[in-house]
């Protein structure tokens, strides 16, 4: 590697860092304040356990995880006899790093046509107004940047807007949008959108689905059939079940994934409107909780700002000062 490459390299993951950093402005802000606060007492006593733990449930890390951390740090306090805050501080980024390394095995969301695998298929779940359709339309226009063949199947069959909508991402990144109109069967729509993805050899297709039916039953019965009918005509499909959550619902986010998982069984998770919220510790909440990978997450509007979650430049950003 010459030396210039390895210094654009070096830009390009500063660049990056520091939109990361900027879009968790919000809850690095308060989350750091309450910190400085707490350290800045220069004891570690039980007041200092008791007020992290509070701050990380501030920040929406959950209750439970907010204990498992601080009961963590409490043994790596006593174990290697911690003085010094600085030492402490260290332990507490490394806690709350173990615990999304250990939940997040899986690698980061494949790109379709590789591994023999085309078209590679990827269902989007959520609610309304979680972001499905920015998201749909952020995943459409990258993987279109990187010469991928790209096709985008209207399964919110329920609501007209969504029809509208993702066809305005289509034209702006240049896919086929498969549709029909509003209220027909979202399965036929998933039929004629895979049939379609075979037949002329797209690479991916990314398939929406509906947020909202009149009972949580319906939907996700709906949900299902669309699984069973992708399944039925392309072998191994979907192979990915990406739900889209907003990350300033907090503890209704975890509930939400909950049920689409026992529903259809989610392989990861795009948690967007991250730069929204001041509670940005969701994200260790949901993966301690769920045991789901994040795999994408939404820091600002821009189609680069919907990027691949890495829990190092994560952790990383929260507590840099």
């Amino acid at each position: 590697m010459t030396e210039k490459k390895g210094i654009s390299m070096f830009k390009t993951y500063r660049d990056k860092f520091e939109r990361l950093k900027s879009g968790l402005s919000k809850t690095r802000s308060g989350f750091l304040s309450g910190l400085n606060n707490i350290i800045g007492r220069g004891k570690i006593d039980e007041d200092f356990f008791e007020g992290l733990e509070e701050l990380l449930i501030t920040a929406d890390v959950g209750v439970h995880s907010a204990s498992r951390i601080i009961s963590g740090l409490r043994e790596d306090v006593k174990k290697n006899k911690l003085k010094e805050i600085g030492d402490v501080e260290k332990c507490l980024k490394e806690r709350i790093l173990k615990i999304i390394n250990h939940n997040t095995p899986a690698p980061p969301l494949i790109k379709g046509g590789e591994g023999g695998i085309s078209p590679f298929v990827i269902l989007i779940v959520g609610v309304n107004g979680s972001g499905k359709t920015t998201t749909i339309g952020k995943l459409a226009s990258r993987y279109m940047k990187e010469g991928k063949k790209v096709l985008l199947a209207a399964g919110d069959t329920f609501r007209a807007a969504a029809i509208e909508q993702l066809e305005i991402w289509g034209k702006r990144s240049g896919c086929t949008v498969i549709k029909h109109q509003s209220g027909a069967d979202p399965s036929a729509v998933i039929y004629d959108a895979v049939q379609s993805a075979k037949a002329r050899e797209y690479d991916i297709l990314i398939a929406d689905t509906a947020g909202r039916l009149h009972t949580k039953v319906n939907l996700m019965e709906e949900m299902k059939k669309v699984k069973r009918i992708m399944g039925r005509e392309l072998q191994g499909a979907p192979h990915e079940i990406l739900m889209v959550l907003d990350a300033t619902t907090g503890q209704n986010a975890v509930s939400q994934a909950k049920l689409f998982n026992e529903a259809v069984g989610i392989t990861g998770i795009a948690l967007t409107k991250l730069d929204g919220t001041a509670k940005g510790g969701v994200v260790i909440n949901i993966i301690d909780e769920l045991k789901i990978p994040v795999k994408l997450i939404g820091v600002g509007e821009g189609v680069d700002d919907l990027r691949e979650f890495e829990p190092e430049a994560f952790v990383e950003a929260l507590f840099e000062r």
